[in-house]
């Protein structure tokens, strides 16, 4: 009774071994393989449950199956004007297919490798067909698509999906940001004479039209002014023509009367006959 008492703990220890060591676990966020003698077995990965194993000859390699980064290390790339730029960029990216991952990179570190040498010729590629500021402005979300499509396709091989590619930060090298920021204040200072300029002519033509109309306005008013007073002179004539015509005589009457008050002032002389005409209503 004994011995069969230990057999049976002696079994049922050595099963609980085998099964503790044949069985495993697959997390949500991951897949597995499992590896004999430094091969896969099996034709498809292992999903997220329970699985199991044969103790011993194999053994289970895990992947994460989530979305990862590869945070790139900034690099100088020359643009199509022969500027150059410090572009930093980063990389989403997921292990579709482990079997292909495990038999072309193993590692996360071999695949990061890969994606730094892909992504970065890539970059320099696509980059290079641009200039600073198309890199800068409108053109980079059309860049960075074309990067992308490109870097996935090259990388599908390895059981890798590029998601996508973006550029974090650019920056001018320090030994051209001075250069570029002189070039960029000649430019400015340039744009300012111009516009200086075009002031200073846009206010000449402004004064000479001014003083154009104001020239013909006093020129209008003169003409005016003349016109009223040949008419006014012309009417006074008319009555001075019309009262003549009426009496004649008490025309020349108040015509002496005016003489004699202008002639006749204090201290004045004059020689005159007795039969002058000036002297015919005082006689």
């Amino acid at each position: 009774m004994k011995k069969t008492t230990i057999i049976f703990l002696i079994a049922l220890v050595a099963g609980g071994f085998v099964l503790s060591t044949a069985a495993f676990t697959v997390d949500e966020t991951q897949s597995a393989i499992v590896i004999q003698l430094g091969r896969p077995v099996g034709d498809e990965a292992l999903g997220p449950g329970l699985h199991f194993k044969l103790p011993v000859i194999q053994t289970v390699v895990f992947f994460d199956a989530r979305i990862l980064d590869f945070d790139a290390k900034p690099e100088e790339i020359t643009t199509t004007d022969k500027k150059y730029m410090n572009v930093d960029s980063y990389t989403k990216w997921q292990i579709v297919d482990p079997l292909t991952f495990y038999t072309k990179v193993r590692t996360i570190q071999g695949a990061r490798a890969r994606l730094d040498d892909i992504v970065r010729s890539q970059l320099r590629v696509a980059l290079g067909r641009y200039t600073l500021i198309e890199v800068v402005s409108h053109k980079r979300q059309e860049i960075m698509a074309a990067v992308t499509k490109r870097s996935r396709e090259l990388l599908a091989p390895y059981g890798i999906e590029v998601l996508d590619v973006r550029i974090k930060r650019t920056d001018l090298p320090a030994e051209n940001a001075r250069s570029i920021f002189g070039r960029m204040k000649a430019e400015r200072e340039r744009q300012a004479k111009q516009y200086r300029s075009e002031g200073l002519e846009a206010s000449s033509k402004i004064k000479a039209t001014a003083d154009k109309e104001r020239t013909i306005i006093l020129a209008d008013a003169n003409k005016e002014s003349e016109i009223v007073r040949g008419e006014g002179e012309a009417l006074a004539t008319k009555v001075y023509a019309d009262a003549l015509g009426q009496s004649p005589e008490f025309y020349a009457f108040t015509r002496s009367l005016e003489a004699y008050r202008n002639g006749f002032g204090a201290n004045s002389k004059m020689i005159l006959t007795p039969k002058s005409p000036f002297l015919n209503y005082l006689q």
